[in-house]
């Protein structure tokens, strides 16, 4: 009823709302990936680790990094299921589920498609009992899909006109700069994780 309410409201547009939950869900998984670089190395020991205040340090950073997974997740099945709502967008939900056929930017549609299977399938195979199933290695080895789905999830995000007017990017746009500062700090971060391994594996 509400969502009703909120989408005949002539001042919000679903197309709009949903380019703007897209972006949110873009820093929320920019976030996730971070926290799960971080977790993948001993950043407790290090001296800016341990100079910051005790609330900080008390965190727990893993169920912060499981929690924001859940949070992007529904960022992303919101910024999705807006679309077809807004008539003038010309999508249907098929379009989203395969878009090979979609009205606008097909090819650009289909990173945002992949990104959001990777994403199910790295939070499916996290789940516990899953997780011993599949055993560590192999559960390690899915679990770097999330390397490529926050690629996807930014390419898609550049690309994309949030208009669905198939314009070519703006990438001086506040939204688009949005999500190449996400690209950038994701890049500096698997760099930095790169380093660490490679240091770890000379010890």
């Amino acid at each position: 009823m509400l969502l009703t309410i909120l989408l005949s409201e002539p001042l919000i547009n679903p197309t709009e709302l949903s380019g703007t939950l897209g972006l949110i869900a873009t820093v929320v998984l920019t976030i996730n990936m971070v926290l799960g670089m971080m977790i993948s190395t001993s950043f407790k020991k290090t001296n800016s680790w341990l100079k910051l205040p005790a609330t900080i340090k008390a965190i727990d950073l893993l169920n912060l990094h499981n929690y924001t997974a859940y949070i992007a997740l529904f960022f992303v099945f919101a910024h999705i299921i807006l679309i077809p709502l807004d008539a003038a967008s010309k999508f249907t939900f098929w379009d989203i589920i395969w878009p090979v056929n979609a009205p606008h930017q097909p090819n650009i549609v289909l990173f945002g498609t992949f990104s959001l299977l990777a994403l199910i399938t790295v939070i499916i195979t996290t789940q516990k009992w899953v997780k011993s199933k599949l055993g560590f290695r192999l559960w390690k080895n899915i679990h770097l899909i999330s390397y490529g789905t926050c690629v996807l999830f930014v390419v898609h995000g550049l690309l994309m006109d949030p208009q669905l007017k198939d314009r070519p990017t703006d990438w001086i746009d506040a939204e688009k700069l949005l999500s190449e500062i996400c690209g950038i700090a994701l890049l500096l971060a698997t760099i930095i994780r790169y380093k660490y391994y490679i240091y770890s594996t000379k010890k």
